[in-house]
């Protein structure tokens, strides 16, 4: 498996993680960013999604399917901006940024992979 096929791949195990997260214990991961506790079902449906995109980025990763890797890096850097985006509004707790800056870094080593 190449650097940017394993960038991607082990993103989808950070996905995979995040997502049954969601699922199963949604306001431990609230918690943890200093979010508001929430028993509503959407927390859960984001983790249905989390799952699904993990899901791509492992089968993605594993496949060594390219092309996928480069659309991956301006999504995950516009996660970050809109992240931090979001703290400088006062909308969340600064928390939120280093939940994004784990999508910022994953970016930066697929990219720096693929420049090999």
């Amino acid at each position: 498996m190449t650097a940017a096929a394993k960038s991607v791949c082990y993103f989808g195990f950070y996905l995979y993680v995040t997502g049954i997260t969601l699922i199963a214990v949604p306001n431990f991961l609230l918690t943890t960013l200093q979010l508001p506790n929430t028993n509503e079902v959407w927390i859960r449906v984001v983790g249905v999604l989390a799952l699904c995109i993990g899901y791509y980025y492992h089968r993605a990763g594993a496949g060594n399917i390219q092309a996928f890797f480069k659309h991956t890096i301006p999504t995950r850097i516009f996660v970050f901006l809109s992240f931090t985006a979001f703290v400088l509004l006062n909308y969340v707790s600064p928390m939120l940024i280093l939940f994004g800056a784990a999508d910022f870094a994953g970016a930066v080593w697929t990219w720096w992979a693929l420049k090999k």
